[in-house]
């Protein structure tokens, strides 16, 4: 039988069993969405979009987010190379120590962050005695507190972009005279750039939506901690538009990054 006879078969008029089920888990995603862009206020949204609370958590949410991202590439990269190339023992056991991250709650993180980053604890105390140096309750705690949460996706999509590339060209390198270092800059890297980008561009946005590890580990202090979420936190008892402003924007930039990366995720499954 051909495929498009195939086709015809399975295709028809859908099951209302499967039907329903599926338009409802549909609504329970997208009304949400659409309730709060019903609710927005339009016509104070410029004035409240460039006020000075709004301007400052935005700044301080970019600024640690990027941070945290550039944190992220410098250990996540070397990371996921060693997941995928490196013939060590326990490697899964490994993997799936860094992906705890990921379904670990975040404020769970936190506590783990204050209790080792502390001032009382594990490597926090050593710090401050040595170096002077605090991270709980500063910008720097919550770049940290970002970049924990972070990096699990930006090592997930190297490592799968590694073990997709080639590795002939890798041993083409070696035989011409090239050393590890040198193969991995100019030949490894570029392979899997776009498998970078996209790491990068959602552990960026995992970080600018970060929340509950931020508010454990760094509290929420104006100017110095609070990020977008934390702020849309805070209106949400004071002005409730402010917060639907707020929300907005991280709305904005989730359906950025969705179609930054919809040849690579969602092409990818058709």
């Amino acid at each position: 039988m051909s495929t498009r006879g195939r086709r015809r078969r399975t295709g028809g008029r859908l099951p209302v069993v499967l039907l329903l089920p599926a338009l409802l888990g549909l609504a329970f995603l997208l009304v949400p969405l659409i309730g709060l862009l019903l609710e927005a206020p339009w016509s104070t949204l410029p004035s409240r979009l460039f006020s000075a609370e709004v301007g400052q958590a935005l700044r301080l949410s970019l600024i640690c987010a990027s941070a945290a991202t550039v944190l992220c590439l410098l250990f996540g990269i070397p990371l996921a190379w060693l997941l995928a190339r490196a013939d060590i023992p326990g490697r899964g056991v490994l993997r799936a120590l860094v992906t705890v991250p990921l379904v670990l709650p975040p404020v769970v993180g936190g506590v783990a962050l204050l209790l080792v980053l502390g001032r009382r604890g594990l490597i926090g105390e050593r710090l401050d005695l040595w170096f002077g140096l605090t991270l709980p309750f500063t910008t720097a705690g919550v770049i940290v507190a970002e970049a924990f949460v972070a990096m699990p996706f930006l090592v997930i999509s190297v490592e799968g972009a590694l073990r997709a590339a080639d590795p002939r060209y890798e041993e083409a390198a070696a035989t011409l005279g090239a050393g590890r270092w040198l193969t991995f800059r100019r030949v490894t890297l570029p392979s899997i750039a776009p498998g970078v980008v996209a790491g990068a561009v959602l552990c960026w946005a995992r970080a600018l939506g970060e929340f509950g590890a931020t508010i454990t580990f760094a509290g929420n202090l104006p100017g110095r901690t609070t990020t977008m979420p934390l702020a849309v936190y805070l209106a949400l008892e004071t002005d409730p538009d402010v917060a639907v402003v707020l929300s907005l924007v991280l709305l904005l930039v989730s359906v950025a990054v969705l179609a930054c990366l919809r040849e690579r995720w969602i092409g990818g499954l058709r």
